[in-house]
């Protein structure tokens, strides 16, 4: 129920796989934040504000109980569903100021949270809050875009721009993977690298294959806090038609599950699954398989927490 036409307020309305909701962490080890924001800076394909609750309404054709080890994530990981973020549409700096806040509040007691986005510029502010709990911060950025532009704007194309300059992370030992495509401003992939970032481009991904790319990613991060985030436009618009700027040549279904099953190890203190876009999506099929994401990191957490 929004108090004014610019602002949601932090509700629960249908919760992430019908988990309980809770507007407080309590003693959850994981939980689900929606962040119902997108900075309008696509001048084509704007929605992802919608993402979280078409993200929830799709989980509900997920079961419970995995079916290689029996798990049910929720009960094993004690998880809540948060409801949203508190946004306010017109305001990209009041915005971050409430994301920030949402994610403090939800990492306060050690639970990892895992945000549904909203566009890309949400990623900033959740690294703000991560880098105040964990050192050494460090980012895995699956993306077709590297959302480290040459730019001074906050907008969905700058965030990891920003946390490099504002010291939030360590980009030596934090990854780009999928970059592919056309961009709107040239020197992308030569900027990412100057910033200090790995960058693995699409072609690079599939050439070596997930199992040697990976290697290197525990190689590089070991146990050093992972940021995990999740463009949905690493996919193919084929299995992932959905999203705010879909790019052939993307990841099929099977490799992007492969990827998170790759993550296996990682010490994940952060995970955001964004870019959703309900109006590009009338079959829903993008938010289901974001939803089939945000379990598999699930299953993650649960496994590093016996």
């Amino acid at each position: 129920m929004a108090t004014q036409s610019n602002t949601t307020e932090h509700t629960i309305n249908s919760t992430f796989m019908g988990m309980p909701g809770s507007q407080y962490p309590q003693q959850a080890k994981a939980l689900i934040l929606g962040i119902p924001y997108d900075c309008g800076s696509d001048p084509e394909r704007t929605g992802a504000r919608q993402g979280p609750q078409s993200i929830r309404r799709q989980s509900a054709l997920i079961s419970h109980y995995c079916g290689n080890t029996g798990i049910n994530p929720i009960e094993h990981l004690q998880m809540l569903d948060l409801g949203d973020v508190a946004v306010d549409i017109d305001s990209i700096e009041k915005t971050y100021s409430a994301i920030e806040a949402a994610m403090g509040q939800a990492i306060g007691n050690g639970g990892v949270p895992i945000t549904l986005g909203g566009d890309g510029s949400v990623a900033l502010p959740q690294m703000r809050a991560l880098a105040k709990q964990y050192p050494d911060l460090v980012v895995l950025h699956l993306d077709a875009h590297t959302d480290a532009y040459p730019l001074q704007e906050f907008s969905n194309a700058t965030p990891f721009t920003h946390a490099v300059k504002e010291q939030l992370i360590n980009p030596h030992c934090s990854f780009h993977i999928g970059r592919r495509g056309s961009h709107f401003v040239p020197g992308v992939a030569d900027y990412c690298r100057e910033l200090g970032y790995n960058l693995i481009d699409m072609q690079e991904l599939l050439h070596r294959g997930i199992g040697d790319v990976f290697k290197q990613v525990h190689s590089c991060i070991g146990n050093k806090p992972v940021y995990l985030c999740f463009d949905m436009d690493f996919f193919d618009p084929s299995v992932a038609p959905g999203v705010c700027s879909p790019t052939f040549g993307g990841a099929s279904a099977r490799e992007g599950l492969q990827i998170i099953h790759a993550c296996k190890g990682l010490n994940i203190v952060g995970a955001d699954i964004n870019t959703i876009s309900p109006p590009h999506d009338p079959q829903g099929v993008s938010a289901l398989l974001a939803a089939n994401i945000v379990y598999e990191i699930m299953l993650l957490l649960a496994e590093n927490n016996p």
